[in-house]
């Protein structure tokens, strides 16, 4: 008997890679074979993943990108990625196949329905995304990251919460400096392709904090490149110390360091700040399919953990006050981080395994 194999199949960004990288992280330490499915942009985002999961780049496309070209060419690119993840799962059957959302993952789903084969998809936030919504009633098990979440009549739902990566999990509940008349960190995160809004607004709502305050502020900015020198210029001419790069890989850490957290509400930083334990202020972004980065923060939010501010009431003096309402307030800090933990699923990469498992098992029973 070889090793039972998994396919993970998973979109181009971080919401869907992350929660994707925790599953293989796990499966791969109780001695399961572990491939990535994924296309192009998404295996930007596989270098995190352990070196033995062997990385599979598949031909798709989304219908609801580019012009009429890039349309009219959507149809074939799909046919072609499932005939040939088909052929493939054909000869080197999976175990269980688990999709994470994002179009890069509609060819290993649609092929391994096609087959019949063990299934599954998790979903990261409180509304499915347009993929896994087509899949729900097609799959096993629709494991929900944010609960409750809009599911399709016929949908199998299990709350799972977000599964995080193992770098989390080393930081999971990590004390907890609340603020003080002393060096201070606020972590500013747009997901992983960063935000504009924040890197227009932050930056100007920190330089408008008392002098007092300010001066014992360091902050971690991501923005996209096109936005970073502007944003590091801004910061050092207000003699603020910034690091300001487009993608932070030690994420775990700087929030562990940190006594403020400013950010969209992805369903990863939303997992991340759950499980580590930080006040944030989130801003959601308006234009997320559904409304969904709403959905991910009313938990942190209903918990007294976090304060939102939707995108259309974001400015320099409403965030310049959150901000110092927070960092002004070690007592009530201390609160929010406490409150945050209460909210998190630490262990929701292993309710996860089991589903999986699950799955094999009625397969070879």
């Amino acid at each position: 008997m070889g090793k039972p194999y998994l396919l993970i199949a998973a979109g181009g960004t971080g919401g869907h890679m992350f929660p994707a990288q925790a599953l293989a992280e796990a499966m791969l330490s109780k001695g399961w074979r572990v491939r990535l499915s994924t296309d192009p942009r998404g295996a930007r985002y596989s270098g995190g993943f352990p070196d033995s999961t062997e990385i599979l780049q598949v031909s798709s496309a989304t219908f609801a990108r580019g012009g009429f070209a890039a349309k009219a060419l959507a149809g074939p690119k799909i046919i072609g990625g499932i005939t040939s993840m088909a052929l493939q799962m054909a000869r080197d059957k999976p175990d269980v196949v688990v999709g994470f959302g994002g179009y890069p993952s509609i060819p290993a789903l649609g092929a391994a329905t096609m087959l019949g084969l063990p299934r599954m998809i998790h979903e990261q936030n409180g509304v499915l995304g347009r993929v896994n919504r087509l899949f729900a009633k097609r799959v096993g098990h629709v494991a929900c990251g944010v609960w409750p979440t809009d599911l399709p009549e016929g949908a199998h739902g299990i709350h799972t919460g977000n599964p995080v990566r193992a770098s989390v999990l080393d930081r999971a509940a990590a004390g907890y400096i609340p603020p003080g008349d002393y060096p201070m960190s606020i972590l500013v995160m747009g997901g992983s392709q960063g935000a504009r809004i924040l890197s227009d607004v932050v930056p100007g709502a920190i330089a408008a904090l008392s002098d007092e305050l300010r001066e014992n502020i360091r902050v971690a900015h991501q923005a996209r490149d096109e936005d970073g020198e502007r944003v590091k210029a801004f910061y050092d001419e207000n003699g603020i110390l910034a690091d300001v790069q487009p993608f932070f890989d030690d994420v775990p850490r700087r929030m562990s360091e940190a006594q403020l957290v400013i950010s969209r509400s992805g369903a990863s930083s939303v997992a991340d700040i759950s499980v580590i334990g930080r006040p944030s202020i989130l801003v959601p972004f308006a234009a997320a399919a559904g409304d969904h980065q709403t959905a991910n923060a009313r938990g942190l939010v209903q918990a007294g953990a976090a304060i939102m501010i939707p995108e259309n009431a974001l400015d320099v003096t409403s965030l310049t006050e959150q901000i110092t309402a927070v960092l002004t307030n070690p007592e009530a800090a201390q609160k929010m981080a406490h409150a945050a933990l209460s909210t998190g699923a630490p262990d929701a990469t292993e309710r996860l395994v089991s589903l999986v498992e699950s799955l094999a098992q009625k397969e070879t029973a």
